[in-house]
């Protein structure tokens, strides 16, 4: 006897691949400890809803900002700020194992300008 009807199950599939596709590589969600740092740069909104999150472009660097601490810079969107925070890096794979990118993050901000 079947639980799922067909449809469901396909659905279920689609989704559990797409959310895979998100993961960061390896078990840690921390690539590096976290060092204290001063970031300047424009405030940003990126991706496509629902999943939208905020970004410090700098100059030769972009930090994603998490989630629990963009309530402090989502009015500053579109402006340049100096903040200082905890900044760590994942480093991200593709399926095939190959390096695909790495992301910074900062935690703890503070606003200075």
């Amino acid at each position: 006897m079947n639980v799922l009807n067909k449809p469901a199950g396909i659905l279920l599939t689609v989704l559990l691949l797409c959310a895979a596709g998100n993961l960061p590589a390896g078990g840690n969600k921390e690539g590096s400890k976290p060092v204290k740092v001063t970031a300047s740069g424009t405030v940003r909104l990126v991706g496509n809803s629902p999943m939208t999150s905020l970004v410090i472009s700098g100059e030769n660097r972009e930090w994603h900002i998490e989630p629990s601490e963009e309530k402090k810079l989502w009015h500053l969107q579109q402006q340049t700020v100096t903040v200082s925070g905890m900044e760590y890096y994942i480093d991200y794979l593709f399926a095939n194992g190959s390096p695909a990118e790495r992301r910074y993050f900062l935690k703890n901000i503070t606003v200075i300008n």
